[in-house]
C-alpha cells in the first residue's frame, strides 16, 4: 500500500502559549522534525506538513524532504488544515494517507508501522487508528475512497474523529508503545 504521511501543524497554540509547529523537544530537535520522522520511518513514502501560524518560521524546521503546504484559513480550526492535508495527498498515487498531529512528540515509528499493517489488506477503503489504553489516538490511517467524504464532513476545530466514529474503523491498539497523549502545556 502507497501511503503519505501528513502532519497537521496550522494551529496557533492558544492553550500552550504559541504554535506547537515551533516547539521543541527537552534535546532541541524540533517537534516537526520528530513527527515527520516517525511517519516516514513507519512506512510513508512523502510526507506533508501542513503549516499555518507563523507559517514561515515553522518552515524553517521542516526536514529535508518534508513538503509544506499552507492552510491559509488556519483560524477557522482543525478541519481547515484537515482538508488541505488530504487536497495535497490527493495529487498524489497514495491509496492512504496515516494522519497525525504535531503535538505528539512521543509518538512512535511503532505505532504508524502497527496502523499500516493491520490495514493493508483494505487499501483505498481502509480506515484504521491507534488506541491507547482503550482512548482513540493517533496515528489515524486513511484511505483514498474516504477523502472526499471526509473533507466534506467537517467543519471548525472538528477534526476526523467524528467521521471515523460513524464508518466502520479498525482499532489498533498502541498501549505498549505509548505516545499517546498530546501535548498542551
Amino acid at each position: 500500500m502507497d501511503v503519505t504521511g501528513v502532519v497537521l501543524a496550522a494551529g496557533e497554540g492558544a492553550r500552550a502559549g504559541g504554535p506547537k509547529a515551533l516547539r521543541r523537544a527537552p534535546d532541541d530537535e524540533p517537534w516537526l522534525v520528530i513527527a515527520c520522522r516517525a511517519l516516514h520511518d513507519a512506512g510513508c513514502r512523502e510526507v506533508i506538513v501542513v503549516l499555518g501560524a507563523q507559517a514561515e518560521a515553522a518552515a524553517q524546521l521542516l526536514p529535508r524532504g518534508a513538503i509544506a503546504v499552507v492552510a491559509t484559513d488556519w483560524h477557522r480550526g482543525q478541519s481547515a488544515s484537515l482538508k488541505v492535508g488530504l487536497g495535497a495527498a490527493a495529487t498524489s498515487s497514495a491509496d492512504a494517507v496515516l494522519l497525525t498531529l504535531v503535538d505528539l512528540p512521543g509518538q512512535t515509528a511503532e505505532a504508524g508501522k502497527r496502523v499500516i499493517a493491520a490495514s493493508a489488506e483494505d487499501g483505498r477503503e481502509a480506515l484504521a487508528r491507534a488506541h491507547y489504553d482503550g482512548e482513540p489516538g493517533h496515528p489515524v490511517l486513511i484511505g483514498r475512497d474516504h477523502w472526499g467524504e471526509l473533507a466534506e464532513s467537517v467543519s471548525g476545530d472538528q477534526g476526523a474523529r467524528e467521521y471515523l466514529r460513524q464508518h466502520l474503523t479498525l482499532e489498533v491498539d498502541c498501549s505498549d508503545l505509548g505516545g499517546g497523549a498530546d501535548q498542551d502545556d
